[in-house]
């Protein structure tokens, strides 16, 4: 096949451009910040209480994550065997793109006597943002040949990271001019937010193609699509390296998504640091992602997707381990400031890459297919149930723990797991390439 035109490759990549406000704004950035400081009480304890449970803020926030993708993740099945059986995925990426922007946009009348709409608009916000990534990682493989995903999926992380860091400053600038009421530069933001997303995916829904299918089947969307997640399974249970590399991705995610979505609270609520330093630390990790995504691409064509996958692991681990300790010395009397500054430029600069690279090495290991909503549905949602557990123990273990810095300890076993998973990938691959 040969790689479609530019046009529809720009505008396939504006939809990170479009959608990754909400995975900056809302989730990494002043979301997390504005929900521990709406539910903190004026005791100064993080207790509250919802549908009759007492929560800890912040694990409460992580139980609400968890269900969003939980009930996206257990979606998929059906809302992909439609897409492709009637060739519609744009249809269903523009659904789930308007529930996230409209859920975003509500957050903006979130305040602390209404815990109930904040977390049900972080919710739709969730389900918006993870529902339409299935569809557009499914256009990948029919736009780009294969000699260009990596470089093409590199290009969306790229779009993402530069779009939601001029979203992210402008914000940023709502705070700071809005200093006597310092919870309504926020809520502006999330309101923006959902504005940015809806405006900018209009670019994409006018470039990509529509997928037809020459016959439209009739199916039933209660079983056909599980039906569909089987079929997809038994033929990746059949192809050795790509179900090794499925296994390992799945447990990575679990880490390299829970730091990615719990980073904020770490830095905000364990180690103190104030709002503004956040932020602007944020930033710096989306610029330094860029060229973390950016170099990786590079890497992989030098050394093979899976050697660099492999690499990338072990500096999780590190990273993982740094931020333990890092906890400990601020509970020991420290300040942890500028080694909170060093962790965030590190998960920078692998954060944005071992995302580009695992969606590109699927897209290389999967086979030939028409089904591709199918296989991705297959992968995101290997990747949902993944950050289902992950930010479901991480809230979990602090909760039992009460400490965080336990919870980031934990993320280590996860990593150590999905790494032997690829190690046997790779030793795979090798003995395939030897026998060819």
């Amino acid at each position: 096949m040969q790689t479609a035109s530019k046009k529809v490759i720009n505008g396939w990549a504006m939809y990170d451009w479009a959608n990754s406000v909400y995975n900056l704004v809302i989730t990494t950035t002043f979301f997390p910040i504005y929900f521990t400081a709406v539910t903190k009480n004026a005791d100064g304890s993080d207790i509250v209480t919802f549908m009759g449970r007492k929560f800890v803020n912040s694990s409460l926030y992580d139980y609400t994550l968890a269900a969003a993708y939980l009930l996206v993740a257990l979606s998929y099945p059906i809302l992909t065997s439609v897409a492709d059986t009637k060739g519609n995925k744009k249809n269903f990426m523009k659904v789930f793109c308007y529930m996230g922007a409209i859920g975003c946009s509500l957050l903006f009348f979130f305040k602390a006597d209404n815990l109930w709409l904040g977390v049900l608009a972080f919710m739709m916000a969730s389900m918006g943002y993870v529902g339409s990534v299935v569809f557009y990682n499914a256009y990948l493989p029919e736009i780009a040949a294969p000699e260009d995903r990596d470089r093409i999926s590199a290009k969306g992380y790229t779009y993402g990271y530069i779009g939601s860091v001029i979203m992210q400053a402008i914000g940023f600038a709502l705070v700071l001019m809005i200093k006597d009421n310092p919870l309504l530069g926020p809520r502006i933001t999330f309101l923006l937010v959902g504005l940015w997303w809806v405006g900018f995916a209009q670019i994409t829904f006018a470039r990509l193609p529509k997928i037809t299918r020459g016959e439209i089947k009739k199916i039933n969307i209660f079983t056909d699509g599980f039906k569909e997640v089987k079929k997809v399974y038994g033929e990746v249970k059949k192809l050795a390296v790509l179900k090794r590399f499925l296994r390992g991705f799945f447990f990575y995610s679990m880490g390299v998504q829970t730091v990615m979505l719990a980073s904020t609270l770490f830095g905000s609520k364990l180690l103190g640091l104030e709002d503004t330093k956040l932020i602007i630390t944020v930033v710096l990790i989306q610029l330094v992602a860029i060229v973390g995504a950016i170099v990786m691409s590079r890497l992989s064509a030098i050394y093979g997707n899976i050697k660099v996958l492999l690499g990338v692991i072990i500096f999780w681990i590190i990273v993982c381990i740094a931020a333990y300790f890092t906890a400990q010395y601020k509970e020991g009397g420290g300040d942890p400031e500028y080694f909170f500054y060093v962790l965030a430029m590190a998960v920078g600069l692998v954060m944005g890459g071992i995302q580009s690279l695992s969606r590109s090495t699927y897209a290389k290991l999967m086979p030939e297919t028409k089904d591709t909503a199918s296989y991705f549905s297959y992968y995101d949602l290997t990747e949902k149930i993944a950050i289902v557990i992950g930010i479901f123990s991480f809230g979990f273990i602090e909760e039992l723990t009460g400490s965080m810095k336990n919870s980031v300890l934990s993320l280590i076993i996860f990593f150590v797991i999905g790494f032997i998973w690829l190690l046997t990938a790779l030793s795979k691959q090798q003995k395939e390439s030897v026998a060819l």
